[in-house]
């Protein structure tokens, strides 16, 4: 790190202070003595300039979405209603980008799957062999069999394998640049936000990626991220690490970001993180399945963040 470099993200009053900025510096009635007064803004610290980089980062995402903002006097009545500028650019965001992620992301897996889920909950399907996958929610799976592979590939979720025992033909699942192998066994491969775990429930599998591979046995669990090597083999709480499949959710230490995108999984709407130092705190916890608003109070009770709800958005900073 620099001596120029914040070393934490900016507060919440330089963040809505940078975004009234940028707001009035693209409304197209801004002067240069406007852009000159920015300038001088960012330039009084470290923190005001990694504000004013992260507002324009968020608008720049945007893109025609910030012609929908309110103007001043529409953004000073919402802000006595207690929604900041930068909630409402949450949301705007949320709108360009996430209606188009249902209708078109979304939509593809499901015209693409085999076997899908959404946020209603688990559900179970028995393969052409006789073996079953139980996909979380928000999960969708392709199925492809030949006399000499079982082979599914997981596009998105998570789902849980039962593999009737068949020597001549292994069953493998590809998940995000790697591959889960076994010939009968019970085994659970879950995407994450930022990596895929496969966990052993019983038996072995074998986890290839990027050209190395990694056995795991009854109790374990690999790791991996696309384009490099699975981890070894790890000791892990399988009840834990399954407990979608009892209708809970237990955390131990898990990231909050890994948390966001399970509780997602179970409920309509967006959660959005806005403040990136919040994605890495660990959250500890037993939750019904159903209860994704049980776990953002957990969240604003033990960490540092609180969680402003709105229609189909809720947004931790």
């Amino acid at each position: 790190m620099t001596d120029d470099e914040p070393s934490s993200p900016p507060d919440d009053r330089l963040s809505d202070e940078a975004i009234d900025w940028i707001v009035r510096l693209r409304s197209g009635r801004a002067s240069a003595e406007d852009r000159d007064a920015f300038a001088a803004w960012r330039s009084q610290s470290p923190e005001h300039e990694a504000a004013a980089l992260e507002a324009e980062s968020v608008w720049r995402g945007l893109g025609a979405a910030g012609e929908a903002l309110p103007d001043d006097h529409g953004a000073a009545q919402a802000d006595a209603k207690g929604v900041s500028r930068r909630k409402l650019l949450s949301l705007a965001a949320l709108g360009a980008g996430a209606t188009a992620l249902a209708g078109s992301d979304w939509a593809r897996l499901h015209l693409e799957a085999d076997h899908a889920t959404g946020p209603g909950g688990p559900e179970s399907f028995t393969l052409p062999d006789g073996s079953t996958a139980r996909l979380n929610a928000t999960s969708a799976i392709q199925v492809a069999y030949t006399p000499f592979e079982r082979r599914l590939t997981l596009l998105a979720g998570q789902g849980a394998f039962d593999v009737r025992p068949d020597a001549a033909r292994p069953f493998v699942v590809d998940a995000a640049g790697g591959a889960a192998r076994a010939f009968g066994t019970s085994f659970d491969v879950d995407i994450r936000s930022t990596e895929v775990v496969v966990t052993v429930l019983s038996g072995q599998v074998e986890v290839a990626t990027a050209g190395a591979t990694s056995p795991a046995g009854r109790g374990e669990r690999i790791r991996f991220r696309a384009g490099s090597s699975p981890s070894a083999a790890e000791t892990v709480d399988v009840e834990a690490e399954t407990a979608w499949r009892r209708g809970k959710l237990i955390f131990n230490g898990r990231p909050l970001a890994d948390v966001v995108a399970e509780v997602e999984r179970h409920r309509r709407g967006r959660i959005v993180i806005a403040n990136r130092s919040l994605a890495a705190l660990a959250v500890t916890g037993t939750f019904d399945l159903g209860d994704g608003d049980a776990v953002l109070r957990a969240v604003e009770d033990t960490l540092p963040a609180r969680v402003t709800r709105l229609p189909f958005l809720a947004i931790v900073s």
